[in-house]
């Protein structure tokens, strides 16, 4: 079987607004897909790649949710078909990446750390799965090496990101055969906030390919996996071999 076609096809790309779900979002209209592009509260960000996409020669609208709030979630999705007639790429890659110390985590920062990072993906694919299943879409959920990797700070972080490996696999059984469900895990494509060129250097030094990546490898990887008609419930790492130092 050759791989999918996505030139006129339908993507919803969630937090697209900034960093790398912004370039996700460019780069797939690039590629010829009618793009829906979600925000939350970087409106700025949001309409910035639908000019991106536009500009590219593709198709793009932004469509805001407050992805925390499970009543947003179904109204996104019947939004993005109104405006488009279809769905056929869902790349989850809204999420946050909130500092919690250990002994400052209380029910409720856990609470609204998971709601992102992982409810709001299981959500979307229920809200999703008959127009996915209409033209045998994909799912390309976006996870974090810190699932693997634990960093003090971050354990609801890091917990929920490791949950979402599971719910990609998880979905890939519940969803075949008509639909496709596959993750991308990044290392360090782009710098936190806050980390200065020392902080990288150092990032880069103990990561084995001795770099640090960008969010065209991210894209590469979700590519590949959007079009690859033969693979699902797949876990690709994009980290530079961070997971087996």
């Amino acid at each position: 079987m050759s791989r999918v076609e996505l030139r006129g096809r339908v993507a919803l790309v969630t937090g697209a607004g900034t960093r790398v779900g912004r370039a996700i979002a460019t780069r797939l209209g690039a590629e010829g897909m009618r793009v829906g592009v979600h925000f939350a509260n970087s409106r700025a960000g949001a309409d910035a790649a639908v000019a991106d996409v536009i500009a590219a020669g593709g198709e793009a609208s932004a469509f805001q949710a407050d992805l925390t709030n499970p009543a947003h979630v179904e109204p996104l999705v019947a939004a993005v078909e109104r405006h488009f007639g279809a769905l056929d790429l869902l790349v989850n890659s809204a999420a946050s990446m909130t500092r919690t110390d250990f002994g400052a985590i209380t029910a409720e920062a856990f609470d609204a750390i998971i709601a992102l990072n992982l409810r709001a993906p299981l959500l979307l694919a229920q809200a999703a799965a008959r127009l996915l299943e209409r033209n045998a879409g994909a799912i390309v959920n976006i996870g974090d090496h810190m699932g693997s990797e634990p960093w003090r700070g971050y354990v609801p972080h890091g917990v929920a990101k490791a949950a979402v490996e599971a719910l990609t696999r998880h979905l890939a059984s519940a969803m075949a055969p008509r639909v496709r469900v596959n993750c991308v895990v990044p290392g360090a494509v782009l710098a936190p906030e806050g980390w200065g060129g020392a902080h990288q250097e150092a990032f880069a030094a103990e990561t084995p390919l001795k770099r640090l990546g960008s969010p065209d490898d991210v894209i590469e990887a979700i590519l590949y996996l959007a079009q690859a008609p033969y693979v699902t419930g797949e876990v690709v790492r994009v980290d530079g071999g961070r997971h087996v130092r």
